[in-house]
């Protein structure tokens, strides 16, 4: 169970308490369940923790982004160390050990020493999991972002740096990378499967879980089921309406081809372990040597400068992996530019915002 979007933790008690036991009374729910959160370090107390624990929540990710005053100022999101220490420390006391800190590179003012310094700050707090987002600048689609100022933010370049410098600290400090983004201790669940081969990734990110349904509750959620995707109204009128009149409030879903299925299977591997048995998957798919001739062809010119190995047997990432998965997992996807998702995980109409580097 994951609790995600906007900052959940804002939800009145009693409303939190009443919308979980719903949920047990609608789903049979394990003990030993994962039942996790997206918090707002800002806005979690001890009192508050101590309430998610007693829910059955042992889990929890907190959205730092950086820890640099200057920069906090840029983005309009001041929150010291401390207020992020004393979220931790509350989690920590309610028995919530679980914790994921959230950092980003390339936003408005970062420069390496300060990315070096939130990274150090981050891990000096030992949470389980980390993870590293590039801040994709889409002022069209997110209006808060309009208040930052465009100049200040770093070019392609100078994010690569800043990406590398914010992974090498935190791998000093004993942590495991795992897939494009995440980070995680050595004993945690997610690194164990890394190591294992077990890892997997949804359209939601990194995950241990192998279950082919994923149901999705609550204004614009996503949901999967093994037949496709379904998303519900983003528009809150509209999906009131519908909850209200006792319907579900699903406004668009996309049914998964054959090719679909393949395709998301390839990109999976690729971005879970930077390389694909294409092979394997062709047999278990049941289709032709040939098939993914067209995507290996769009490989070519990294393969020529040797950062890819490229047969129709198998693809490998061998420079650059964290940097160029992306990249290579898009030669196979087939909507790729047209607005629409599909193969590459991606939920239904939801487009590309901005190119990642």
């Amino acid at each position: 169970m994951h609790w995600g979007g906007g900052t959940p933790n804002l939800l009145p008690p009693a409303e939190f308490s009443m919308i979980v036991g719903d949920l047990h009374r609608l789903f049979r729910i394990l003990p030993d369940a994962e039942h996790a959160i997206e918090l707002d370090p800002r806005h979690v107390t001890r009192e508050g923790a101590r309430h998610l624990a007693g829910l059955g929540v042992n889990r929890a990710s907190l959205g730092v982004q950086d820890l640099d005053p200057a920069v906090q100022a840029q983005i309009g999101r001041i929150q010291p160390l401390e207020v992020v220490e004393a979220a931790v420390s509350a989690l920590r006391s309610a028995r919530i050990d679980g914790i994921n800190l959230d950092l980003m590179y390339g936003l408005p003012g970062q420069t390496e020493t300060s990315i070096r310094r939130t990274a150090m700050m981050a891990s000096g707090l030992a949470p389980a999991r980390m993870s590293l987002f590039g801040y994709a600048h889409v002022p069209w689609f997110k209006a808060n972002q309009r208040l930052i100022d465009e100049s200040a933010l770093p070019g392609a370049t100078q994010r690569r740096q800043l990406a590398a410098i914010a992974r090498t600290t935190i791998d000093a400090f004993g942590y495991d990378a795992i897939g494009i983004d995440h980070f995680a201790r050595p004993d945690d669940s997610l690194a164990l499967a890394a190591r294992d081969g077990r890892l997997r990734r949804n359209f939601q990110g990194y995950t241990t879980d192998r279950a082919m349904t994923l149901i999705g509750l609550g204004l614009s959620s996503i949901g999967r089921t093994p037949a496709g995707y379904v998303q519900n109204a983003t528009d809150m009128s509209a999906w009131e309406s519908a909850i209200t009149a006792g319907r579900p409030a699903i406004v668009k879903g996309l049914r998964l081809t054959a090719d679909d299925r393949l395709r998301a299977a390839v990109i999976e591997q690729i971005l879970c372990s930077f390389k694909a048995d294409l092979a394997g998957l062709r047999a278990a798919h049941g289709v032709d040597v040939d098939y993914f001739d067209q995507s290996l062809a769009r490989l070519a010119p990294l393969a020529d400068f040797g950062s890819v190995e490229v047969s129709r047997d198998r693809v490998a990432i061998t420079h650059s992996p964290h940097e160029l998965a992306r990249v290579v997992a898009s030669a196979f996807d087939a909507y790729l530019g047209t607005g629409a998702g599909g193969g590459s995980g991606r939920a239904p109409g939801i487009a590309r915002h901005s190119v990642a580097t």
